[in-house]
């Protein structure tokens, strides 16, 4: 009987063989997310829900993946780009959230957190004023020319002192540095009208927050000026601001109107300009220089600036910076509109882009807007945003 052999085992080869190479790790793909910086959560309110939709535009621009809100216990794990709700207050707060240049955020950082507000808009009314850590007194000799005659103040006394001196040209407008949209303001036109809203201010959110005294203008016109930058895109604008009134019957804003042109703020002073565009346009350049240069650690991508022009009480004209802002704002809409146009179209060069905030509840959207929102407002009643934009036939 013949008994089969099991097979040798095979001797490894002297001769190496080849490794499979292992597959390359894909990096995780870059990510855009919205993030709602004042802190607040739950369901979006209008204005969040429109910033929002911006920002999911922005994403679809940088050619991104879109993540929603940030969720600060599972972020990204790829680049992230940031729409922040408000300018950050901190370095450490960018950095906290792995913001270190503008590029990577749509709107600004700021070293100390007042940077932000209307605060900076002014000088102290005298040297060796109350002040807050961080002050810059060579900012507000920068921006003398470019803002309206009047002061930031951190104390009562300081207070009065800026109001007397303000008098004499006219009535005085009180602002809570950190309101928004008109809220936190008042005419006074004696110094009793002041004791009494400082009492009502308090001397520890005086210190802590200051307050801003300057001239009242009459005959108003508000220009904003502003310039935006999202990865290689980058358009700057000028244009006015519009009011509307809401389902109360109570003034509230109502859109944008700009004309952005491609390229930034040097491309902007080329446009033919009307003479106070101009005038606006030149103010916001001083005061966007003076921040970078008297406050190191500022850096924005999205900047935007209220000038405001109009007649004092002897009816003499005047123009100014109000505030600057440096976050996804109302106008925001019509700026992604327009970087989307700019980015469709490389011949373009200049388009008029808008927003608009209808109180209706039988409005019809417009043919060809960008619909932001559409729901209930506030107080219930139905509210609609959208953008709009169209090629500049004079451009």
């Amino acid at each position: 009987m013949i008994t089969a052999l099991a097979a040798p085992r095979a001797e490894p080869s002297s001769r190496s063989q080849p490794r499979a190479r292992p597959r390359p790790t894909r990096a995780p793909a870059p990510a855009v997310a919205f993030f709602r910086s004042n802190g607040q959560t739950g369901p979006l309110d209008h204005d969040a829900s429109s910033k929002c939709r911006v920002a999911e535009s922005l994403a679809r621009l940088l050619g991104h993946e879109f993540v929603g809100e940030l969720d600060l216990a599972h972020p990204p794990t790829g680049s992230l780009y940031l729409v922040p709700t408000d300018t950050l207050p901190t370095l450490a707060e960018a950095q906290r959230l792995g913001i270190n240049r503008a590029d990577q955020l749509f709107g600004g950082v700021v070293p100390q957190p007042f940077v932000a507000t209307k605060v900076i808009s002014h000088p102290l009314v005298q040297p060796g004023a109350c002040s807050l850590p961080g002050w810059s007194a060579a900012y507000g000799d920068q921006v003398r020319d470019a803002v309206l005659p009047g002061y930031s103040v951190f104390s009562a006394e300081d207070a009065r002192l800026a109001a007397e001196r303000l008098f004499q040209g006219g009535g005085v407008r009180l602002k809570d540095p950190a309101g928004v949209g008109g809220v936190g303001q008042w005419v006074i036109e004696s110094l009793d009208e002041l004791d009494a809203r400082l009492a009502e201010i308090g001397p520890q959110r005086l210190m802590q927050h200051g307050l801003v005294l300057e001239r009242n203008l009459n005959q108003v016109v508000t220009h904003s000026v502003g310039q935006v930058v999202v990865g290689a895109h980058v358009a700057s604008y000028f244009g006015t601001q519009g009011l509307t009134r809401n389902h109360r019957g109570h003034e509230v804003y109502g859109g944008s109107q700009l004309t952005v042109c491609r390229g930034g703020f040097d491309a902007l002073l080329k446009q033919p300009l009307e003479p106070d565009v101009c005038t606006a346009v030149e103010q916001a350049l001083v005061f966007h220089k003076a921040t970078a240069s008297c406050f190191p650690g500022f850096f924005a991508s999205r900047c935007n600036y209220d000038v405001a022009q109009g007649l004092d009480d002897d009816g003499r004209p005047l123009s100014g910076v109000l505030e600057q802002s440096w976050r996804i704002g109302g106008a925001s809409g019509a700026e992604a509109a327009a970087l989307h146009a700019f980015a469709a179209n490389p011949t373009l060069r200049r388009v008029q882009a808008s927003t608009c905030e209808v109180y209706d509840d039988a409005f019809t959207l417009p043919r060809g807007a960008w619909l932001l929102y559409d729901g209930p407002d506030n107080q219930g009643g139905r509210l609609v945003k959208y953008a709009q934009v169209t090629p500049d036939v004079d451009a």
